[in-house]
């Protein structure tokens, strides 16, 4: 059985260093990337909707988004970089490896989620091009 994950946070897990909206949300993100690193062949399917990380985010209520039409836009520019559709079923490694390839390594993640209220974290990480 697959694990269902938003494609943005293929970019998220990548530069995740335990900063977050609270101590509740950055320990159960950090458990759920130790969890999928610890199985990297397990199936997740892409799905442009609240997963299991959005489980404890502030911005969930009642399992939608807040900021809906932003990680939306966020998720459908993940899948079209990486040539990926919504509900796409791919081992766990595979996307991390696409996402890193087509997107961290070219340049495009600024361009997908640069408005990100996270984002200074990402850029500080960033190799230069």
């Amino acid at each position: 059985m697959s694990r269902m994950l938003r494609p943005h946070h293929g970019m998220c897990f990548q530069f995740y260093e335990g900063k977050g909206y609270s101590e509740d949300f950055t320990d159960h993100m950090g458990r759920i990337i130790r969890e999928m690193e610890a199985d990297p062949t397990q199936q997740v399917m892409l799905k442009v909707e609240t997963d299991i990380v959005c489980e404890n985010c502030p911005n969930n209520e009642g399992g939608k988004c807040t900021t809906q039409d932003k990680v939306k836009r966020y998720d459908e520019e993940v899948l079209k970089a990486c040539g990926l559709e919504d509900r796409d079923e791919i081992p766990y490694a595979d996307f991390i490896t696409l996402v890193h390839d087509k997107i961290i390594k070219t340049g495009l993640r600024s361009d997908i989620c640069g408005d990100c209220s996270w984002d200074y974290i990402c850029r500080g990480k960033e190799l230069p091009q």
